[in-house]
């Protein structure tokens, strides 16, 4: 149940759920832009919850865009085309399969019809880490994070602690090949340099080649369109 509303420009009221954590030194929030929108801020156990409100508010300009880029859902079904990983694959179904069965550029989802976005989704984020480890194994072996993660963020695309886990956001599938790759090599690069200085940059660069800028305004353009699916 949400705690509080945010309202948009637009007149739109968005739930805000405030959860107090122990260990986090810094107010996040996550906007959610699903079929259920809402926001999800958490802050550190000391932090007053007025405080955590004041911060939500001076990040409304970022709010609106969050909201305003979110697409309409696309609701896949049997004989869409789907794009990631810069390929294009077929969906079928056979409900006599009991598991996925890919060949060639055509996958088949088995089981019952009302679990078959969940079976995409599922299979998407499996190639989606296989690919992304291949791609972390091009750089040199001390950027290699120790732990990787997946998740469905809308407000970073990637991070990395001060651990060495980095957490990224399986929906990078449907960016094109280059885009995501330039993801990767910025946390990456994090390893060396735990900020955005000029030598955080010049790394960034020396891991991924020409063409950093073009990547990130790509990202910065188009990257609500990789929310359109599930």
């Amino acid at each position: 149940m949400a705690d509080y509303v945010f309202t948009l420009a637009s007149g739109q009221e968005i739930p805000v759920v405030i959860t107090t954590r122990r260990g986090i030194r810094n107010i996040t929030l996550r906007p959610k832009t699903g079929a259920k929108k809402e926001i999800h801020i958490s802050k550190p156990w000391l932090v007053p919850t007025s405080a955590a409100l004041r911060f939500l508010e001076s990040k409304q300009k970022w709010i609106e865009c969050v909201f305003e880029r979110c697409p309409e859902k696309i609701k896949l079904k049997p004989g869409d085309v789907i794009d990631f990983l810069g390929r294009s694959i077929e969906l079928r179904h056979n409900p006599a399969l009991r598991s996925n069965s890919r060949v060639g550029d055509v996958l088949v989802v088995g089981g019952d019809i009302n679990m078959f976005e969940r079976r995409v989704r599922d299979f998407v984020k499996n190639e989606f880490l296989r690919e992304l480890k291949l791609v972390i194994r091009g750089a040199p072996r001390d950027f290699w994070p120790a732990r990787i993660t997946l998740r469905d963020t809308t407000s970073r695309w990637g991070s990395c602690s001060s651990t060495g886990t980095m957490s990224f956001s399986w929906r990078l599938a449907f960016a094109p090949y280059d885009v995501m790759r330039y993801v990767v090599m910025h946390e990456l690069a994090h390893k060396k340099h735990m900020n955005h200085s000029s030598e955080f940059w010049t790394q960034v660069s020396e891991l991924y080649g020409p063409g950093v800028e073009r990547a990130k305004r790509w990202l910065a353009k188009n990257g609500g369109e990789l929310h359109r699916w599930f």
